[in-house]
């Protein structure tokens, strides 16, 4: 059992308003001398249809606290959001984007005794991330090139005119992205500026996009990672470069695997370089990647997790160069750990069940992180000197955090949340499966109706961390099953490629075991079963009901279904082709894993949804579904967002989809139960 709440009988049970109260912990910052942290605090205005962040900090040390709950200031307060807080080395002043001032985002400047934030950049294009410079007194920047079609529209804008639109003239493979529309050949470059002076200079142009910069111990070099192969569109063949921080000069490739390499940081020394190697280009998504250090130099590379098979990001030296700390996504879990920087074992710092999504580390050794568990949204937590007492031995304690941040305490002490517990389930083939099942707050006896909710990805996995809709489903008296089927990530290359090229089958297997595991618990009432899911939630649900009628009820968000139809109307041609060959060789292989083909064998009744803007996932294979079910008359709605890309972003979008997915599930699965098939 994950953890049992406290469920009073003045608690209350979530409702989808509650969105609207919970507030999102992003992104801590901690000051190089350890005595402060910055972060963000994300909340949706129910007024203005809009979300907002703003930028608060909270100092480390209890005594500063000033007799406050948590000791927390805030920062910023406009109407748009302030993001990326960075503070500089020096520690007097907090660099952070916002478009407070325009429509484009600028880096904003915060001097840390006090004052309003004063606007650094002045980018027509924006900023798109930044990175101060160990003097503090230069940041390198990340700016898109200008679009000739943009300063057109905005000449005619200026001139009273209305903006008049133009063709998308497209010539790339690769020709449109979810969120970004269809593509230009405008490049992103990294610029070098200057805060006293306000004086700036490009360091590269050329016919490639830059990624996030990182500088070098001394100032003079300037890492990043980039795809700079002849046709960036064909491959995910990301290295890592570095380059002197200076006008016109040419970048210099340290890395040369065919994979995806990136996330570079510099040794405290500046003598080597760690970085996230890619796995083996051939698996795509389902490779599984390593924490490995280069020589600034060059030379080769030394990989230093060779054996971990797990996928690993966030990579930093500690600061006296012996380790290297990373975050290691494990079986439902997210951890802290480090390597030695020369190679050895494996330590997990931060273990257990939870999930870890970012931290950072000051010169003095502290370590701050944002730490979700399941019956707590992410919250700050502070470990002082973590590595000193871990030196001193294997008989050490672990290192003791310290909780800094209670930002939604005060409305989860009124709210009454369901219990998580972790299974494991046998699937079809003996292969173990981890599950997890939320029931409702004051579980009622007898068995429930049971939702089984599907991940995305499909390489992505449920963790221990909080999950609203888990909540807000259990909150109205469902049980709710969730698994890491096969195709998961966080139990290794061979169990997320055991799905390659057969989509249903094995994950169907595994799901469906995790259901029939929740039953045989006593908990899932065997007749009154629902099904859903985004993405490839959405997309394994469509496998689900064309190949089972046990399910009185199914959600089908963001899905494909004829395979065939989505190449070339979604942004994933080229994973597309590596993992089922081009369609019009292989129609085959297309349409073998399609439920579409199934069409008839669905008797389920559906709910169906997407955004209109979605070019990750179109609502292309969404309304197929709806055709089909329509025609063959079942039971099936559509609804459409408009202006939603792949994630739902409007508010009122967000507890509209809750609010369906709740009535649907309970107009089929609350009536009184029918003897179904159990094919």
């Amino acid at each position: 059992m994950l953890s049992i709440p406290l469920a009073g009988q003045s608690k209350r049970p979530l409702q989808s308003d509650d969105i609207f109260e919970v507030k999102t912990v992003a992104d801590p910052r901690i000051s190089a001398d350890g005595a402060w942290v910055a972060y963000t605090v994300s909340q949706m205005d129910r007024k203005d249809d809009t979300s907002d962040t703003d930028i608060y900090m909270i100092p480390t040390v209890a005594s500063l606290r000033q007799g406050q709950a948590d000791g927390a200031i805030r920062l910023t307060s406009s109407k748009k959001p302030e993001t990326s807080p960075r503070w500089s080395p020096d520690g007097r002043s907090l660099a952070f984007l916002s478009s407070r001032d325009g429509k484009k985002e600028q880096v904003y400047l915060l001097d840390r005794r006090g004052g309003d934030a004063q606007v650094l950049t002045d980018y027509k294009t924006g900023v798109a991330s930044f990175a101060w410079a160990p003097d503090s007194s230069r940041l390198a920047i990340v700016v898109s090139d200008p679009d000739p079609n943009d300063s057109e529209a905005e000449k005619d804008d200026a001139a009273g005119q209305a903006k008049k639109p133009k063709p998308h003239v497209i010539t790339r493979l690769q020709f449109m992205r979810d969120g970004e529309g269809y593509l230009t050949d405008v490049k992103r470059h990294i610029h070098v500026f200057d805060t006293a002076t306000k004086k700036e200079f490009e360091v590269a142009h050329d016919r490639w996009d830059d990624g996030a910069p990182v500088w070098s111990p001394d100032g003079t070099l300037i890492a990043f990672s980039a795809n700079r192969t002849d046709n960036p569109d064909a491959n995910d063949n990301t290295d890592v470069f570095v380059v002197e921080a200076r006008a016109g000069a040419k970048p210099r490739a340290l890395t040369t695997s065919p994979g995806s390499d990136g996330s570079p940081a510099f040794s405290p020394d500046g003598k080597s370089i760690a970085y996230v190697q890619g796995g083996d280009s051939k698996d795509i998504w389902y490779a599984t990647n390593n924490v490995a250090v280069i020589a600034v130099s060059g030379g080769t590379p030394r990989v230093l997790t060779p054996n971990v098979d797990r996928n690993i990001r966030s990579p930093q030296f500690t600061p006296d160069g012996t380790k290297v700390l990373f975050l290691l996504e494990e079986g439902g879990n997210v951890h802290l750990a480090s390597v030695p920087a020369g190679g050895g074992p494996i330590d997990r710092l931060l273990n257990g069940e939870r999930d870890l999504t970012s931290y950072d580390v000051a010169k003095s050794g502290d370590i701050v992180y944002l730490d979700s568990q399941s019956q707590r949204p992410g919250e700050v937590f502070f470990v002082a000197r973590a590595f000193q007492a871990r030196d001193r031995g294997a008989e050490s304690p672990a290192p003791q955090p310290t909780r800094l941040t209670h930002v939604n305490d005060d409305f989860l002490s009124k709210i009454a949340l369901g219990t998580v517990e972790r299974y494991k389930a046998k699937s079809a083939d003996g292969t173990m499966i981890d599950a997890y099942l939320t029931r409702p707050p004051n579980v009622p006896a007898g068995r429930l109706p049971t939702i089984l909710r599907i991940h995305g990805g499909p390489v992505s996995q449920y963790s221990t961390g909080f999950n609203l809709e888990w909540q807000i489903l259990a909150a109205k008296g469902f049980a709710v099953v969730a698994a890491n089927p096969r195709g998961s990530s966080g139990y290794g290359r061979d169990f997320s490629r055991a799905i390659w090229a057969d989509w249903g089958n094995k994950d169907y297997d595994d799901v469906m075991a995790a259901v029939d595991t929740a039953v045989a618990m006593g908990v899932a009432d065997p007749d009154r079963l629902g099904v859903g899911g985004w993405s490839y939630g959405g997309i394994l649900t469509d496998h689900v009901i064309s190949k089972t009628t046990r399910f009185k009820a199914a959600i089908s968000g963001a899905s494909e279904f004829n395979y065939l139809a989505n190449y070339g109307n979604d942004h994933y041609q080229r994973q597309w082709e590596a993992e089922l060959g081009l369609p019009w060789q292989q129609p085959e292989a297309w349409m073998r894993i399609s439920p579409f083909f199934r069409m008839d064998k669905i008797v389920t009744p559906t709910l169906v949804l997407g955004g209109d803007q979605d070019m990750n996932v179109p609502i292309l294979g969404g309304q197929q579904l709806y055709q089909g079910l329509k025609r063959l008359g079942r039971d099936a709605e559509l609804i459409v967002y408009p202006g939603e890309n792949h994630g739902l972003r409007r508010p009122s979008f967000l507890k509209d989809r809750y609010d369906r997915y709740i009535a649907w599930y309970e107009k089929y699965l609350k009536a009184p139960a029918t003897k179904t098939s159990s094919q």
